[in-house]
């Protein structure tokens, strides 16, 4: 990946690309719609070298058209290839027609999808190496119907691995919200820009990896769209953004940060927090915890200076000590709880909020300029602060990010696959890694620590929640090649940020 963020786009935004490839650069529509079938059949070959036996599922549109091209290129290559077309060929113009009569004079008999019966077309399923998804667009809005449900369904059920064409059949291109049902591909290619939805959310179980080809299209076409959607962030490019040290930098200069948790019961999430602040480059890092987490504190991690806390009052002089605080992990929801974070909400530097500070917040509210905050939400307590469910959280996490950051007037991370961070008047990140493994206690207030610790170090809350949440996911992804997906912990991430630093060269940081 390059060390400079991704434009992503949404579909209408792609649209215009294409058209003003068109149009204004002289490019040739079918032209284009063979260098995008060349483009995925190349990817085909790469990935399954050993395919011998092709499906390629043809849809109407140009989507239909990229498979049409697909399989004429096969059968010139001299590979066994079935097309299906699920759409009727005859209802097809302009180039996806043209796409159709490549096929054809390729040596290519089209099937039509009505004539097969299901015993048929599983069996023409079964016999596969490979099944080639272009069956529907971008354009797609509503729910998919008959019979594309019924195709995407025998597809899922299937074990033959699939590559999607531009996008998995039946997902929203915008939002990454699966439209009643999706073709869970192995492989997706998108080309001319790379889509908004295919990076977040639900779109995560169905894309696999993603390739993306411009299509040789001039670089100038992408001034047609000169605001993308979203910015996709890859570690590389986000660690890039690391504080830079110098021979002298001595621990005064890497940020003073207090985390402030730990009610009875829940000591560990702040231990955590505070742990992951150090190995995030924290120079001094406090912990304000109840009396009796103390001890486990300074066991665990004899550097962070554990405080007991019991009363609102006793937190003062810690805050005046610091440069950036972490509330919420292990905060609880007690008058304790509720006495730190109102003495944290007059902290006059920046703040990173997560978990219990999150639901506290709804009853206390927050400062009235929080434009130093970071609030972490999950898609849980996003729907918690939005005042609806996580399924409409899940439907549009770009929107749900967009109105956290407008009603909160605050850094937003919104944790999931693909996280997104938002802030106020600035265009949202894409997080990209990241894996399953994550789905288990304590990935949160390791993220906070991380947070707090660059915030401590200068950074902006913005470039902190895009730093620190591409940190921690690729501090995850590098743990799980060691524990694998089972057995990761949150406190593997820990140890792991250091090396994951290493992605980026020690001059980078260093000059």
């Amino acid at each position: 990946m390059p060390d400079q963020p991704l434009p992503l786009y949404t579909a209408e935004q792609v649209r215009n690309l294409d058209r003003t490839a068109i149009e204004d650069f002289g490019v040739d529509g079918f032209d284009l719609m063979k260098r995008a079938g060349k483009a995925a059949f190349r990817l085909a070959r790469r990935r399954w070298p050993e395919a011998r036996q092709l499906l390629v599922l043809c849809g109407g549109g140009n989507n239909g058209g990229d498979g049409y091209v697909v399989a004429g290129l096969a059968a010139q290559q001299g590979i066994a290839c079935h097309c299906v077309a699920v759409s009727d060929p005859s209802k097809l113009s302009g180039t996806a027609a043209s796409a159709f009569a490549f096929a054809r004079e390729s040596g290519i008999h089209v099937l039509s999808f009505e004539s097969l019966d299901e015993g048929r077309f599983g069996a023409l399923l079964a016999e596969s190496d490979l099944v080639v998804d272009t069956l529907l667009g971008t354009g797609l809005s509503g729910e998919v119907r008959k019979p594309y449900a019924g195709v995407i369904e025998q597809l899922n059920a299937s074990s033959v691995p699939v590559l999607a064409v531009d996008i998995p059949s039946g997902l929203c291109s915008g939002t990454g919200r699966v439209l009643g049902t999706a073709v869970r591909a192995a492989a997706t290619i998108t080309f001319i820009g790379r889509k908004a939805g295919l990076y977040t959310g639900r779109a995560r179980d169905c894309t696999g990896p993603v390739s993306f080809d411009d299509l040789s299209v001039d670089p100038a076409v992408h001034d047609a769209e000169p605001e993308p959607s979203a910015w996709l962030w890859s570690p590389e490019a986000a660690l890039a953004r690391l504080p830079r040290r110098h021979p002298t930098t001595h621990k005064g200069e890497c940020g003073r940060v207090l985390v402030v948790g730990g009610d009875e019961g829940m000591g560990g999430a702040g231990i955590l927090a505070g742990e992951a602040a150090l190995r995030c480059g924290a120079g001094l890092v406090f912990l304000a915890t109840r009396g009796a987490h103390v001890p486990a504190a300074l066991a665990r991690r004899p550097e962070i200076q554990a405080r007991a806390v019991e009363h609102g009052n006793d937190l003062d002089p810690l805050l005046e000590r610091v440069d950036a605080v972490v509330a919420g992990p292990g905060l609880g929801r007690s008058a304790w709880g509720q006495q730190m974070l109102q003495r944290v909400a007059g902290f006059s530097g920046p703040v990173v909020a997560d978990a219990d500070a999150l639901a506290l917040m709804q009853q206390q509210g927050l400062p009235a300029d929080a434009g130093q905050w970071i609030l972490t939400p999950h898609p849980g307590e996003a729907a918690r602060l939005l005042g609806g469910g996580v399924p409409e959280v899940e439907a549009d996490r770009y929107q749900a990010l967009a109105t956290l950051v407008e009603q909160h007037g605050a850094t937003v991370i919104l944790k999931g696959a693909g996280s997104l961070v938002g802030a106020p008047g600035r265009t949202p990140a894409v997080i990209e890694g990241g894996n399953p493994g994550m789905a288990t206690a304590g990935m949160g207030d390791v993220l906070s620590g991380a947070l707090g610790a660059l915030l401590g170090q200068g950074m902006d809350p913005l470039g902190a929640a895009i730093t620190g949440a591409a940190w921690h996911a690729a501090a995850a992804d590098h743990a799980l090649a060691r524990t694998g997906e089972w057995g990761l912990l949150a406190g593997d991430l820990i140890q792991a940020f250091g090396s994951t630093a290493g992605c980026v060269a020690p001059e980078a940081v260093r000059d």
